[in-house]
């Protein structure tokens, strides 16, 4: 489409009130091309050149002379680029030439799995294998099929928890193709950040640990958007060496990039408008255009909320539009997905609103538009949306909404920054005692523990092993672990997905049927009573939480509001694991307990955010051990705040909310994976201190990576306060949504004064 010229058409717009912050024009680029050290086998080249995927990119040639090699390889290349090709060239030249040996396929979600299989039996079926040498092994796997599958297929596609909870633990059904198994693939080995990249760890060991019972030692290909730590996440995620390769040489057909920044409507409190209303704007006209769009948003509720306004605005100007739009997100029913999926790759949706459900590598098709609500918390996954629309040699047209908080806003300030920095480190973390006692506890199951397992999980292992005999969890006899007698199935109880194994049920009261499952962690925050739930586009009100069976009631409503919580946090130091002067203020890392408690809510207006009531709760408190960073105050900074009458407290309030909501750009995180507390005087130290710790139990590495980066992080944060127009402090700059004393108090002059205290060194 005509960029320039739709542009106009919005500005032409009753609703344009100067919001093109900045238009990035991105060029297109040509393909190179590499060479192979060895030609390919003819029957595999052929059915390459007849599917046009020759000749080879030069990242793509790179990865196969590595694999060819014996070398485990990380491909860090951009969206739409052809990593898939990385990895099934070299398996299927290794199946082709060993009719026994097989590969192992994992994908973080299920319906990126079946589109992978299609393409594999698109591009190879069936010139060279049978349309039943791949497969799918999932929990949508009908029973009756799983048996044969374990037999004879020779590629099988899955996911990290299927391989956690039915392929390990049963590994003995799976003896055939773990003894044979050549390869094990990663894809969108980006997504294992954080939790769920932790937990992945202590998969891939386990899975080791099992091959080698077979006398199998299979080789890791994994693929990734870019990110800044490449090979640090794949030796971190698999606890083997790898060779990185990121010399992307796939042709780019070029990008219309729009930073996209809601009005503001109080210019005194610094509030703009909804980015839910400028993302429907924009929406709505790209779909009027014909124009074919895929938007993004970050939680399911905003997935129906969206939905729901484009479809009334369509209603009113073009009727015919309405049904070629849909929803799409995760707790949706698998055969409905995939209706969507291919309603989308044939050109019969014209629109799209989904969670990053669809961030991920599913072909849907050519698309000419993507509208992201928000930047979705790392430049990796912002350039992974963004690139769902003119993949290839198309030239596509990508809207980024800036929210109101400060780190969307900061780059609707500085967009050079966005265009031009490195990317974020992906982190985790396979020693978090949580994780790794889990893990340790799985792998007994599946063959006892011994000494010489700390190959796999490291030097921890022996401590936590010590701690689960303690608890009589494992029995130790002739210098091994077994696990106890009364403990059957551990993986059953683990999800991977979270530092917990509990789930609430959330139960609908009008039919008795279950709804969804919501993770412990959360559930305070999701399913509390009077929280709105969002199910598939219907609205629920929870009317009661049982917290003794885990029970979440509610009934259907018609609200015209959604729910927010208000929490109160509380912090004690365990130890201090590391200190450092950073100018002449000491910085300090160490484990932490965190208290946090739900205290209300509020209740918003789903198009404006205003607030339009608040109510209290009484839930218990929620403890855990994490880790967490924290810095001393400048001397004579309580001194120069009372000379300019600021206030002292809120300049450190202020410090910690900006400081948090900046961190996310150095880390792989969201800022809600991320905590904070700020006291004129903490108890353990007995000064002035601020704290930001890790939002889950035991860590993931993100407090380190703050406590590595902290002078980045003051600079950072210091632009972003100063460069904010509002006077007194917004949701731009250092108020917070999370915040349990309703952002009081708070002072942005004491915290620029702070910030410019601790970035020039000065006492």
């Amino acid at each position: 489409m005509d960029t320039t010229a739709f542009l106009d058409h919005l500005k032409a717009q009753r609703f344009y009130r100067d919001q093109i912050a900045h238009v990035e024009h991105i060029r297109p680029r040509s393909a190179r091309s590499g060479q192979l050290e060895k030609p390919l086998q003819p029957e595999l080249e052929q059915a390459l050149k007849s599917r046009h995927f020759l000749p080879l990119y030069a990242h793509q040639a790179e990865a196969v002379n590595h694999v060819r090699q014996g070398k485990n390889v990380m491909v860090v290349t951009p969206s739409a680029s052809g990593k898939t090709l990385c990895y099934n060239i070299p398996v299927t030249e290794t199946l082709l030439g060993d009719k026994n040996s097989r590969a192992l396929y994992l994908f973080p979600t299920k319906a990126l799995a079946q589109d992978q299989l299609r393409t594999l039996r698109e591009d190879f079926c069936p010139d060279l294998f049978t349309y039943l040498d791949f497969a799918t092994f999932d929990g949508d796997t009908p029973q009756p099929e799983r048996a044969e599958i374990r037999k004879s297929a020779r590629i099988v596609l899955s996911n990290p928890d299927m391989l956690h909870i039915g392929i390990l633990p049963n590994h003995q059904q799976w003896s055939r193709f773990l003894r044979s198994l050549k390869y094990v693939v990663v894809d969108e080995a980006h997504v294992y950040r954080g939790v769920f990249g932790s937990h992945l760890a202590g998969v891939l060991r386990r899975l080791r640990r099992v091959c080698r019972l077979y006398g199998s030692n299979p080789q890791f290909i994994l693929a990734s958007a870019t990110i800044a730590n490449p090979g640090e996440l794949a030796e971190a995620l698999t606890g083997l060496p790898f060779m990185v390769v990121d010399n992307d040489g796939a042709p780019h057909g070029g990008r219309d990039f729009v930073f996209w920044n809601p009005p503001v409507e109080d210019p005194v409190k610094g509030t703009r408008r909804s980015a839910n209303t400028e993302a429907t704007h924009l929406f709505t006209e790209l779909l009027l255009q014909e124009t074919r769009t895929l938007t993004f948003v970050r939680t399911r509720r905003l997935t129906e909320l969206i939905y729901n306004y484009t479809r009334n605005n369509l209603r009113q100007a073009k009727p015919a539009l309405v049904k070629r739009l849909k929803p799409y997100r995760a707790g949706y029913l698998p055969e409905d997905r995939r209706k969507i999926e291919k309603q989308l790759f044939s050109g019969e949706l014209l629109g799209v609103v989904a969670t990053t459900a669809l961030e991920l590598g599913i072909d849907i098709g050519d698309l000419d538009a993507t509208v992201l609500t928000g930047y979705p918390g790392s430049i990796a996954s912002t350039w992974q949306q963004a690139g769902r629309s003119g993949r290839g040699r198309e030239r596509g047209l990508s809207f980024l909404i800036g929210l109101d908080n400060p780190l969307d806003q900061y780059f609707m300030r500085h967009p050079d920054f966005f265009f031009h920095r490195a990317y974020e480190n992906a982190l985790v973390n396979p020693a978090n005692p949580y994780i790794l006692r889990a893990h340790l506890m799985c792998a007994a199951w599946e063959q006892s523990l011994g000494a010489d397992d700390v190959r796999y999980f490291g030097q921890a292992m022996e401590e936590e092993i010590g701690g689960l005999v303690q608890r009589g969890l494992l029995k130790e006899r002739r210098g091994r672990w077994y696990l106890s007698p009364s403990i059957a199935y551990p993986a059953q109880s683990v999800n991977i997905r979270s530092t917990s194994g509990d789930n609430y049920a959330l139960i609908d009261v009008s039919t008795g049927s279950l709804l969804e499952t919501i993770e412990a962690d959360i559930a305070f925050f999701q399913v509390h009573p009077g929280a709105i739930y969002l199910h598939q586009g219907d609205a629920y009100l929870v009317t009661q939480l049982d917290l003794k069976t885990h029970t979440a009631y509610a009934v259907p409503t018609d609200a015209d509001y959604y729910t927010q919580t208000k929490e109160l946090e509380d912090l004690r130091i365990l130890k201090v694991l590391q200190s450092k002067d950073v100018g002449r203020v000491k910085v300090h890392l160490g484990e932490v307990e965190v208290t946090t408690q739900v205290l209300g809510y509020k209740r918003k207006s789903q198009l404006t955010d205003e607030v339009i009531g608040e109510e209290v709760l009484d839930l218990p408190p929620r403890q855990f051990p994490s880790i967490a960073l924290w810095f001393d105050i400048p001397d004579g900074f309580i001194k120069r705040t009372g000379t300019a009458e600021l206030d002292f407290a809120g300049g450190l309030h202020a410090t910690e909310h900006a400081a948090i909501g900046m961190l996310p750009l150095y880390a792989l995180c969201d800022r809600n994976d991320i905590g904070g507390i700020s006291t004129p005087l903490h108890p353990d130290t007995g000064k002035p201190q601020i704290f930001i710790y890790d939002g889950h139990p035991g860590g993931v590495g993100i407090a380190e990576k703050g406590y590595e980066l902290i002078e980045e992080l003051w600079r950072t944060t210091l632009d972003s306060v100063k460069a904010c127009p509002c006077q007194e402090g917004c949701p731009s700059c250092i108020q917070s949504p999370k915040c349990g004393n309703n952002n009081k108090p708070l002072d942005k002059r004491a915290a620029v004064l702070l910030l410019e205290s601790l970035v020039a060194g000065r006492r």
